[in-house]
């Protein structure tokens, strides 16, 4: 089974407008949108860290056991562990993409292709 690194390249890859970048370095990956980030992994915290709608949301998540709160993060980030389902880490990615997609200006927005269903 790949890591959740591989898994989410899969997912994020082909989202229209996304792109992996290192902003801090070796093992620091982030996911951007039109330089907006909606996933990140950490050096040394396993898992990957995605925007929910709001810090009700991410509190439901971590209490429900599906995530961890987001080190270093906004209380709406939480961090999704090795050995999520391949489902859940979609669902949270594309969540997570879109939430950011949506907060870019008209024109940037403009600019992506539409986001086809996965």
């Amino acid at each position: 089974m790949a890591d959740i690194r591989e898994r989410t390249q899969s997912i994020c890859s082909i989202l229209p407008g996304a792109e992996l970048t290192h902003p801090r370095g070796d093992g620091h990956d982030a996911w951007k949108i039109c330089g907006k980030m909606f996933a990140s992994f950490g050096s040394k915290s396993p898992g990957v860290a995605v925007k929910t709608f709001d810090i009700e949301t991410a509190s439901m998540l971590i209490e429900a056991g599906v995530a961890h709160r987001a080190k270093y993060f906004h209380r709406s980030w939480i961090n999704l562990p090795e050995g999520t389902d391949f489902a859940e880490l979609n669902h949270r990615l594309i969540i997570s993409y879109d939430i950011v997609r949506r907060g870019l200006t008209k024109k940037m927005q403009a600019t992506l292709a539409p986001r086809e269903e996965i």
